[in-house]
């Protein structure tokens, strides 16, 4: 199986919405950042085939990415770009369910993405948020 390949969605204004929440995730918080990295790692790794607990379906092609550390769940939304390429859109830090308005967000940026990908492609390595 290849490798899924690893973009970051980029808001019309140059914003890479997950890379800016991994840099100050990094800076705040260490511990929480490399648990992340595992995860995005995992998804590069296996693509579609990852699968609970580490990440699960939403809706509308959006996917959550599941990171936990102590009592907080740190969650980043995907979706799939063609077979092997995944778009991180959106990130947050949850107690409980994950807002309407959260993966409505995530699907308005899949939206924009899908409309115009050059445009809307941020390409960064998670080693260097």
């Amino acid at each position: 199986m290849p490798q899924t390949r690893l973009l970051f969605f980029q808001d019309a204004d140059g914003a890479a919405p997950v890379w800016e929440w991994l840099k100050d995730l990094r800076a705040g918080n260490p511990k929480a950042y490399a648990k992340c990295v595992v995860r995005i790692r995992r998804l590069t790794e296996l693509g579609h085939e990852l699968r609970r607990p580490e990440a699960d379906l939403l809706r509308d092609g959006i996917y959550e990415l599941r990171a936990r550390l102590g009592t907080v769940n740190y969650r980043i939304l995907y979706f799939f770009h063609g077979r092997n390429v995944a778009v991180l859109a959106h990130a947050l830090t949850k107690e409980d369910e994950i807002p309407i308005v959260e993966i409505n967000r995530a699907v308005e940026r899949k939206r924009a993405f899908i409309a115009r990908p050059i445009a809307h492609t941020f390409i960064g390595d998670i080693e260097h948020a």
